[in-house]
């Protein structure tokens, strides 16, 4: 079993259980529809509860065969058979109308054209270039609070993300309509969601429903914002170093550009992923911090002594490693995308039992990083079972794909190394100043393309000593 360095307390982990390979069986389903309207209620309970079943759990998602994984093994035999053994599924017309045939949702040849064109827009030397833009938004947004402010977090992290994917991807003079985009955003996760989990994943595109027509007028919006500043940067005729520069230089093997609907795409695509993912860890981590103060005492101590009177800038990235524990411990207890899937081909196999060809495969990154098995104490926000010895944690390890917020294998998010240098500055940045001490009470997640609070999060701003 591959590992990476977490920390953790109790049993040796030399003990831990291997993956079971018998299944077990799930919930009875009813007629039709199986097990769907148990899952449409609460997915994320669903699925724990078919984590105590065992590690692969057959169930019915609609008329079609299911099976869910739980063990860290299968689910990285899964994601790094991806296009191999197992194929990528249809995500559904909800997440299709949003991000069209873009590199998340293309297949085959296909998705290996474009990740070969987007994934130079990412690499960490990009990264690099884009820290500074990272760092400078979020002290404007710094300059703009003050002491006893009471502030909406979800918007304020909202904006703040929308402004630095604005100008990472189209450049940093094009302006753009935020407060539509994420209006617009808003109805597409609620749409998405609700698409996911209920009657709307068993019917076909064809059927008209209120949902998808309310996320037809949602992108509509998206889309008319994006071609208009995708039209502006063309005219701009000048050399950038934004995302939207390199995807319209980019050529495949072939010497061919991506055609102007490609381009919408995967503007779409890396704005969505650029912000929305990022705007909601930051959320969740201010939640987090605002409920255990020890955290947020350490968080605060490690800025102190890094940054002394300095703004952090990607080369601080690496000296602030309880910041980064912070983000990773957020993405386990809150993880932006909270499932995936595969189908199997024939001849697939999971921990060495068959699985049988157009099964769909399931596993839950809300299921799979809650498990005790792989981390004591695990409903608890423990920024230190991330910190190597030496660094106040105690260099326990973690299954690899017992953690996976990001996915793996070959179609792991190419964002990674951006969302995790963006959410760290951002955190830096606004914790070096202030603490946010967020209203009184549990805020629940609501599962769509991301998990997002089921209320307003309202929270006082206090300016630190």
């Amino acid at each position: 079993m591959t590992t990476h360095t977490g920390a953790e307390t109790g049993a040796d982990r030399e003990d831990r259980p291997g993956p079971a390979a018998a299944f077990a069986e799930g919930p009875r389903g009813v007629p039709l529809l199986g097990n769907l309207p148990e899952f449409g209620k609460n997915p994320l309970a669903f699925f724990e509860r078919l984590r105590e079943r065992g590690d692969l759990v057959r169930w019915r998602f609609g008329p079609g065969p299911a099976l869910f994984i739980a063990h860290p093994d299968h689910i990285g035999e899964l994601l790094t058979g991806m296009e191999d053994t197992f194929d990528h599924p249809d995500l559904g017309i909800a997440v299709r109308t949003l991000l069209g045939n873009g590199v998340v949702v293309a297949k085959g040849r296909d998705w290996r054209r474009k990740r070969s064109l987007v994934q130079p827009s990412v690499r960490p030397k990009q990264v690099r270039s884009y820290a500074a833009t990272m760092a400078e938004c979020a002290v404007a947004l710094a300059d703009r609070w003050s002491d006893g402010h009471r502030i909406d977090v979800k918007k304020e992290m909202t904006a703040l993300t929308q402004l630095i994917a604005v100008r990472t991807i189209f450049g940093v003079d094009t302006a753009i309509d935020a407060e539509a985009i994420g209006r617009a955003m808003d109805v597409a996760q609620q749409e998405i969601g609700a698409e996911f989990s209920g009657l709307g994943a068993v019917l076909p595109d064809w059927v008209p429903t209120p949902g998808r027509a309310r996320i037809k007028r949602a992108v509509a919006v998206i889309d008319a914002e994006v071609s208009r500043v995708v039209a502006r940067h063309r005219d701009g005729g000048e050399d950038r170093p934004d995302l939207l520069s390199r995807l319209l230089t980019a050529r495949d093997e072939t010497g061919a550009h991506l055609s102007d609907r490609e381009i919408r795409d995967e503007t779409v695509t890396l704005y969505v992923g650029g912000h929305e993912t990022t705007s909601s860890t930051l959320v969740w981590a201010w939640y987090l911090l605002s409920r255990n103060e020890r955290a947020r005492r350490a968080l605060t101590e490690e800025l102190d002594r890094v940054l002394a009177d300095h703004e952090p800038g990607h080369d601080d990235y690496a000296s602030l490693p309880y910041a980064q524990a912070v983000v990773k411990e957020t993405l386990r207890l809150y993880p932006t995308i909270w499932l995936l899937t595969g189908v199997a081909r024939e001849g697939a196999t999971l921990g060495g039992t068959p699985v049988p060809a157009g099964t769909r495969v399931w596993s839950s990154q809300w299921a799979t990083h809650r498990d005790p098995r792989w981390y004591a104490d695990a409903e608890e926000f423990r920024p230190e079972r991330w910190l190597a010895d030496g660094e106040g944690g105690t260099a326990e390890e973690i299954p690899e794909y017992a953690w996976y917020p990001f996915g793996g294998g070959p179609r792991v998010c190419l964002g990674t190394r951006f969302a995790l240098v963006e959410a760290v500055l951002v955190l830096a940045v606004l914790s070096r100043r202030y603490d946010l001490d967020l209203t009184a009470g549990e805020i629940l997640p609501v599962p769509g393309l991301t998990l997002q609070p089921d209320r307003e999060v309202t929270a006082t701003v206090r300016k630190r000593g």
